[in-house]
């Protein structure tokens, strides 16, 4: 979407890739959880052992469209007589899985060339982490070196303002915020005309997860979007949904209803370490092919990373890159 100024990338820390293994792992014992024994059970790969895999990628919420897809290029695989052991299958279900991923692979990046600041429009229901992203996002965008402005737009739900300042606070990242029930896209305002006095890289918007109803909601996330125009229609706007994990098809939903109110243009999946469904973005991607921006490991500042397929899907398999 934007042109690279710096790359926007997790700290390769000494064990940040085993972090991730770690964080799939009740995604990947879901999926392959006695599948060993079964293929121990099997002269080589028949069509009971793929109905069996079809089932953990299904019980894993990959879905059934991209479920589909991964069995049916499996199938064809066994039919050019590719497929002989396990040691045939673990790759060609790893190619089949990164033909779903590797189009949605795609990392936000911050043009020069491009009005400042860029505005990163976070939506999402509650209790999936929004806030909590924004303040890993903020410190990832930082340590990339972009300097960073957040605006505490969730003046709806009780004590978000003071969880954003505290994140603010923590990573050193200034905060624009009014008193809890101020409208929204008031605050956002006076965050984009702070920024734009103050030459900001980026500012990153909250936004209220739930009002009265649903229709509410959507109204006000378009009514932030006219005020981002009329403060400047030419500055570029990343609206990110942020998704748990944990929801699994529900996601699906999430997603659909959001884009068609705002237009997404990226996704954060949150919480894949606490939850056995992490396949659900297998189905997102499948389904609405949005790019999937960023990935959340662990409550820690530096457990929000860019979405790498390569990474995702190794550590899923529980292969080496």
């Amino acid at each position: 979407m934007f042109g690279l100024k710096k790359k926007i990338s997790a700290p390769q820390k000494p064990g940040m890739l085993s972090r991730l293994r770690q964080s799939l792992q009740k995604t990947r014992n879901g999926i392959f959880s006695g599948l060993a024994d079964l293929f121990r059970r099997h002269a080589g790969i028949d069509a009971e052992l793929l109905e069996e895999i079809e089932t953990r990628l299904l019980q894993a919420d990959l879905g059934i469209e991209s479920t589909t897809r991964i069995i049916d290029g499996l199938k064809a695989a066994r039919g050019r007589d590719e497929l002989h052991n396990m040691d045939d299958l673990l790759p060609a279900l790893r190619e089949e899985m990164l033909k779903i991923l590797r189009p949605v692979q795609q990392p936000l990046q911050v043009s020069p060339a491009l009005p400042r600041p860029l505005v990163i429009l976070t939506v999402g229901v509650n209790g999936v982490g929004k806030t909590t992203t924004i303040g890993k996002l903020a410190n990832l965008l930082q340590n990339s070196g972009y300097n960073t402005l957040l605006a505490a737009g969730d003046t709806f739900r009780a004590a978000a303002i003071e969880q954003l300042q505290a994140w603010g606070a923590r990573i050193g990242c200034p905060v624009i915020a009014q008193q809890s029930g101020a409208d929204s896209a008031a605050v956002i305002y006076d965050a984009l005309e702070s920024a734009r006095a103050g030459g900001r890289d980026v500012v990153i918007a909250d936004t209220a997860g739930r009002l009265h109803n649903k229709s509410n909601l959507m109204e006000e996330l378009k009514k932030i979007r006219r005020i981002i125009g009329k403060v400047d229609s030419a500055l570029p706007v990343e609206v990110l949904l942020v998704i748990d994990a944990g929801t699994g098809q529900n996601a699906l939903v999430q997603a659909r209803e959001f884009h068609q109110a705002v237009g997404l243009s990226g996704i954060v999946l949150t919480k894949l370490d606490g939850t056995a469904r992490g396949g659900v973005v297998f189905a997102l991607a499948q389904a609405l092919s949005i790019p999937i921006r960023f990935i959340g490991v662990g409550e820690q500042a530096e457990d929000l990373r860019p979405f790498i397929a390569e990474e995702f899907v190794d550590a899923l398999l529980d292969l080496d890159s």
